[in-house]
């Protein structure tokens, strides 16, 4: 089911959370629920789940994005702040970065790592992604990691990052994807079914909510599908790279 289509008229509007078809207003919950209890192991399994090469990806999206000195960049969904100290480190002098996280245990981690590495040009933001709490046309840059697919309704949350972005601002979008190099795929499903939800369970104490993850990545849109949304919510210039053979993927579109 689409995740901004009612079931029917007179339904109460469903979506899906993994594998599950749960009520839309539900989600949002049961997305906080996941995100509470593995916050502060979430950089270790990602980490061990990839075995490191979610660091790789989330550099190559910095380097893609290339911001320049003084720009601000919103870091949707950014709790941990990895996204942002890359940007940070790469932008230079007078860059500043907004993270906003619907997930208050997130924000805290992000937090705390900022604090003990003496970055002070950040602030941080308990905020839905689909109902952002800035105005309108405030930053350079958007962006978004492993983040959107989280989101119960997205093409919402689509529309409400274009509209904070200045005029000639960009948006960039890092999350996994659709698999499209043969072969790959099976050794990828075998092992995010079998070996992810194991790992979690040991280093996390949490194989649920790891099984939702993988669950989630597998209901997500392939990569053409997911760049027609950018474009439908008026972003320009729709572009985006595999990584991995397409096991996640960078997209980037404009604000003209």
């Amino acid at each position: 089911m689409s995740q901004d289509t009612p079931a029917g008229d007179s339904a109460e509007k469903l979506t899906h959370f993994g594998f599950e078809t749960v009520p839309e207003d539900d989600k949002a919950r049961r997305v906080r629920s996941v995100f509470d209890a593995v916050a502060k192991r979430y950089d270790v399994m990602n980490d061990l789940m990839s075995g490191g090469v979610h660091r790789i990806w989330k550099t190559a999206m910095i380097d893609w994005l290339s911001p320049g000195p003084g720009t601000h960049l919103l870091d949707v969904a950014g709790g941990t702040g990895d996204i942002a100290f890359r940007f940070l480190d790469k932008a230079g002098a007078g860059a500043h970065v907004t993270v906003a996280d619907i997930n208050a245990e997130m924000i805290m981690v992000g937090r705390d790592r900022a604090l003990d590495q003496g970055r002070l040009d950040l602030d941080w933001t308990v905020g839905d992604a689909e109902r952002l709490p800035f105005k309108d046309r405030s930053f350079d840059y958007v962006t978004i990691a492993f983040g959107i697919r989280n989101v119960t309704r997205i093409k919402h949350a689509l529309a409400d990052m274009r509209r904070v972005l200045k005029p000639g601002g960009r948006f960039m979008c890092l999350e996994f994807s659709k698999v499209v190099l043969p072969g790959i795929d099976k050794v990828y499903d075998e092992y995010s079914f079998r070996m992810i939800p194991r790992i979690g369970q040991m280093v996390a104490g949490n194989a649920d909510a790891y099984r939702y993850l993988v669950e989630s990545i597998r209901r997500f849109p392939d990569q053409e599908t997911f760049a027609s949304w950018l474009r439908e919510a008026g972003f320009e210039q729709v572009k985006y790279r595999n990584l991995t053979g397409g096991v996640a993927a960078i997209h980037t579109g404009w604000r003209l």
